[in-house]
């Protein structure tokens, strides 16, 4: 037996500009006979629901809408609307709105939800409940990207709720929060944003089943990998996700789920497996039209419910109105059909032509496509080699610089080597360069394969200048100049951006200006060029008295492995500082501009936005140092690099700290199973048993103790495998000592007050 839209779809086919009066007439039957039956059944079901409290109720409508029936979901949600309206509660006004608004959503039936959705945040003000306004936040940034397509305002939205909820310390919310973004960034092809949403989601979800948002954020992680042409990946999480969905019968997720891998193995050129991915996407997809169709029936049943007092006033005088307009109308409505037909006719001719034409252009197209597909698959393939090799030779030459740079340090503070103090400085200057290097290759290789990520801190902006200007002072000396720093006061204490990369941008300029520049002067200067109650926008200006920068070199000096030509200097680097500065920049929508003339100096300046903290509210990161805290705690070294083990225990030994040392990931397992550790620093890479593995079996018998990566390796490569496997933080090797230090005590400080929570309940 046909459907209603089955019926009037065959009905069009067979007559398209004349409906059938017997078949207008099966219509209208089966449409009361479907709210004649609605009726009865929302008579049995309601005094049922009736009996039960709004949790109860919201509970039960949730698992119904998570499974796909809308139907359901819309049936429980008018109850609950009608007890919130009852009590005359704002809050739970609010929730049941809100919950209409998301079935409307999933019927399709936009006006209703756009309704809803206002009148949920309108509830949600009135009840002054801040987790309520989040949510609105939240459902607004839904609506703009799911039926206006408006995904910069959505984003805009999700932020503000994103930080609602982090100020109300809602993990939960926030998690769920940031799921919600990835789906509006994934639409708007966001995929930077949507790595950071994704990043924060997995290591904030706590996997809570009943809301089985861990399945769907599984299926968005292999979405976005899928986007980003890691195929490997892509399969890894939505085969996870396909399995937890048929667990807990979820058909909407294995709709998305089946899609996609049947897409990632169509691009892997393993046809049969995506053709049959693609079979048992069908029988969901299948299954979920078929729940949407039925709750459409629902709403329609519903509606006429609500408005049927108003029908039988109405259906009279619509009647007298048209049997008026049927006669009147009768003569023009046939000229028009008949005009509708010729032109008809005319236009299927034009096509019928059209269509061969067509059908000889698609056949070149298609041709052109594959070819175009293969040389990007091609080109896509060398920037993977590329970046894997960049990726290896970073790790092999920064784990033997981390034992350099580190050996070096503790000599340095060994006050019975003072005599070789100034070679030991310059051994540690050399190693510093080397990495240097190592980092612009890096940075230059992350910028053009899109991995360039915003990582907005809170900082001192006076302590981070004369940080960077300390770190030139062994140059300093070496080419006899003065460096001096000049902050305006207008400029504020404290601000909140990314001093990432401020420091990567005044590194490079500073560094040149004092490799350029003998027996001369160099400034940094900061000057605001607007103050508002919130944001600064500030001038930074670099000015040295070397060698300057001729007019033909200005032009070249910001591409890749361009030189100042200089007769009289001597000095060669890589020629990658100018070209960092100028991409960080036009990352961040700001430019570099310049001020040279040969042999009267150069002046380099540019201007970046920061938001403006209040230094009594926050204190800025890396200022909190207690290193008393580490006195007696017991950490456990996982490291296979005998130098490496020596460096990272002596700066441990240091602050009084006592260290075990164990050679691979299965010692280390041992090792925690045996004894009684406060922290474990764990190597990536090392044989036997490599980190991430060694810390998963941790993870099944000890839930608690605190494990940091410690690296050598780009982070950005292993970030997702690092928080999977159950790590807590990371630290990538060389490292600033202060910055380790600080690392190792945040966690022993969360691991601590846990336990004194524990100890409390």
């Amino acid at each position: 037996m046909l459907n209603l839209k089955e019926l009037c779809k065959f009905s069009l086919f067979y007559d398209p500009f004349c409906m059938n009066k017997n078949l207008l007439l099966c219509c209208f039957i089966f449409i009361c006979v479907s709210t004649f039956a609605q009726k009865k059944e929302t008579a049995d079901t309601l005094p049922f629901l009736e009996k039960h409290s709004f949790k109860e109720l919201e509970t039960a409508a949730d698992i119904y809408y998570n499974k796909g029936n809308a139907r359901e979901s819309l049936k429980i949600n008018i109850q609950l609307l009608k007890k919130g309206l009852e009590s005359k509660n704002n809050y739970y006004i609010h929730r049941g709105y809100r919950n209409l608004g998301y079935d409307y959503l999933e019927l399709n039936d936009t006006l209703h939800a756009k309704e809803s959705f206002t009148k949920s945040e309108k509830y949600a003000r009135l009840s002054k409940n801040d987790t309520a306004t989040a949510l609105s936040y939240m459902d607004l940034a839904n609506i703009y990207a799911e039926l206006d397509h408006n995904y910069q305002k959505a984003l805009l939205y999700h932020d503000k709720s994103i930080a609602l909820f982090e100020k109300l310390k809602d993990s939960a919310s926030i998690a769920n929060a940031h799921y919600n973004a990835i789906i509006t960034a994934l639409a708007a092809k966001s995929f930077n944003k949507a790595y950071t949403h994704i990043l924060q989601a997995r290591k904030l979800n706590d996997f809570n089943k009943e809301h089985f948002n861990y399945i769907g954020l599984d299926v968005l992680t292999g979405e976005y990998y899928l986007k980003k042409g890691n195929y490997k990946l892509a399969n890894e999480y939505l085969k996870k996700a396909i399995k937890a969905a048929k667990k807990e019968d979820l058909p909407l997720e294995l709709e998305s789920a089946y899609l996609n891998l049947s897409n990632s193995l169509y691009l892997q050129k393993k046809y049969e497996e995506a053709y049959n991915m693609r079979l048992q996407y069908d029988i969901y997809l299948k299954e979920n039209l078929q729940n949407v169709n039925n709750a459409q029936t629902e709403t329609v049943s519903a509606k006429f419910q609500v408005s049927e007092y108003r029908k039988d006033v109405e259906a009279a005088e619509l009647k007298n109105q048209l049997q008026a307009e049927i006669v009147k109308n009768k003569s023009v409505l046939n000229t028009i059909l008949y005009i509708v037909c010729a032109i008809f006719l005319v236009l299927f001719i034009i096509s019928l032509l059209a269509f061969r034409r067509r059908k000889q252009l698609v056949k070149k197209l298609k041709k052109r496509n594959l070819e175009i597909f293969e040389a990007k698959e091609q080109a896509e393939k060398m920037s993977r080699a590329k970046s894997d090799f960049f990726s290896t030779v970073s790790h092999e030459l920064r784990t033997p610089l981390y034992g350099v740079i580190g050996l070096s340090s503790i000599l340095l503070e060994n006050p019975k080597l003072k005599d070789h103090k100034k070679d030991l400085t310059s051994l540690k200057f050399s190693a510093d360069y080397l990495l240097a290097l190592i980092n612009d290759v890096l940075q230059i290789n992350k910028i053009d394969s899109n991995k360039l990520e915003k990582h907005t801190t809170t900082f001192n902006l006076e302590s981070l200048i004369d940080k960077i200007a300390a770190s030139f002072e062994y140059m300093r000396l070496q080419n006899k100049n003065k460096l001096s720093v000049n902050i305006s006061e207008k400029v504020p204490k404290v601000l909140q951006g990314n001093t990432i990369a401020l420091s990567q941008i005044l590194m490079n300029l500073v560094g040149n200006a004092c490799k350029f520049t003998e027996n001369g002067q160099i400034s940094i200067s900061i000057t605001p060029e607007n103050i508002t109650s919130t944001k600064a926008l500030l001038c930074f200006k670099i000015e040295d008295t070397g060698i300057g920068i001729s007019e033909k070199d200005q032009e070249r000096i910001f591409n890749e492995f361009s030189q100042v030509e200089s007769e009289n200097y001597s000095y060669q680097g890589t020629g990658l500082g100018l070209t960092i500065v100028k991409k960080l920049l036009d990352f961040s929508n700001s430019k570099i501009n310049l001020k040279s003339k040969k042999g009267e100096g150069s002046t380099f300046w540019f201007t970046l936005e920061f938001l403006i903290v209040n230094a009594a509210d926050k204190q800025p990161e890396n200022d909190v140092l207690n290193k008393k805290l580490l006195i007696d705690q017991r950490i456990l070294i996982v490291e296979d690099n005998r130098i490496n083990q020596t460096v990272t225990k002596k700066i441990l030994e240091k602050n009084q700290v006592i260290c075990t040392i164990a050679e691979n990931g299965k010692e280390a397992v041992e090792q925690v199973k045996a004894n009684q550790f406060d922290l474990v620093l764990m190597d990536v890479n090392m044989p036997v048993l490599n980190g991430l593995d060694a810390t998963k079996q941790i993870r099944t018998f000890n839930k608690e103790i605190p494990i940091i990566a410690l690296t050598a390796v780009e982070v950005e490569d292993l970030r997702f495998e690092i928080y999977d496997s159950g790590m807590n933080d990371i630290i990538v090797k060389p490292y600033d000592m202060n910055k380790f230090l600080q690392v190792i005590l945040r966690n022993l400080i969360v691991l601590n007050s846990k336990k004194m929570t524990s100890h409390l309940f």
